[in-house]
């Protein structure tokens, strides 16, 4: 189980190391709009032949492939100061790429930062109809971030963002095999033996969840806490699958990411993983075909 592994540390971003279970600085202020919102960074691909632009961008971590996309289409991206037309694009390199006119540098190390999303805020860059967004609480000085996978917005707990579209797609990937846990509290009746049952898979509504492994923590009266780890993390898996037992969800927590724990890290603060810990981890996953 995750929770029983060792936590890999992390420090405040981006200040002093601290043990993840210390208390990094809580985000309060919405952060003030940068002079330039792509910072220049961006990764090579050498050895894996031509890819499209918006793959290079999106794992140099500029922006995600779909905002990439848009950037495009709004003319936003040159090759060598000529506006590109196409996200299909095949480079190499993203040498003589510029964002919005600011020339793309070198690859900077991938980081990893784990942040306590609380209840209430959406896992997403934008929003059409106003609600508040993870990037409102985040500090300002922080680099561009991208959250590998998401939290419903009433799903509080452990959200991993990462500066590398690339380590991002890796760590999301059901193939990859990175377990995630959730503490679900919930209303209604459910025994041991049918949370047991759900580590043989169960299907609803036509979709099929693969193995999770849940067990039922405490109970009062018909409320009850529910730990469950799962792998695929499709979209509201927990919360389907334990209203699909007759339960009504009324608190989700995730715990843990792979070995990364949350640990006392305060709900809306925010710490680095050390990069000798985040190169350890990345050692440890599975390969997955490049595309």
């Amino acid at each position: 189980m995750p929770g029983k592994r060792q936590p890999f540390g992390a420090k405040s971003a981006p200040g002093t190391p601290v043990s993840p279970y210390a208390r990094p600085r809580r985000a309060n202020k919405a952060p003030a709009k940068p002079a330039n919102p792509h910072p220049a960074r961006a990764g090579e691909s050498a050895g894996e032949g031509p890819q499209r632009i918006a793959k290079l961008l999106a794992r140099a971590g500029i922006a995600s492939r779909r905002e990439i996309e848009r950037m495009i289409e709004d003319g936003r991206i040159a090759l060598d100061g000529e506006t590109l037309t196409t996200p299909a694009t095949l480079l190499e390199t993203l040498a003589g790429v510029t964002v919005d006119g600011v020339s793309v540098a070198p690859p900077a190390p991938t980081r990893l930062f784990l942040f306590h999303k609380p209840s209430g805020y959406l896992t997403a860059e934008r929003d059409p109809q106003g609600r508040s967004i993870i990037y409102d609480i985040l500090p300002p000085d922080l680099p561009r971030l991208m959250p590998i996978g998401r939290l419903d917005m009433t799903t509080e707990g452990l959200l991993l963002m990462t500066t590398d579209g690339g380590f991002k797609r890796q760590m999301e990937l059901p193939a990859t095999g990175v377990p995630r846990t959730y503490r679900a509290r919930a209303f209604g009746d459910v025994s041991q033996q049918q949370l047991e049952d759900l580590f043989d898979g169960i299907e609803i509504d036509g979709i099929h969840y693969g193995r999770i492994e849940a067990n039922l923590e405490r109970r009062t009266g018909r409320n009850q806490w529910i730990e469950m780890t799962l792998t695929e993390g499709k979209n509201r898996e927990v919360r389907r699958v334990l209203e699909h037992l007759g339960l009504q969800v009324s608190r989700l927590i995730r715990t843990s990411y792979g070995p990364f724990l949350l640990g006392e890290l305060a709900s809306g603060a925010i710490g680095e993983v050390p990069q000798h810990d985040l190169h350890i981890f990345r050692k440890t996953l599975k390969d997955i075909p490049k595309q």
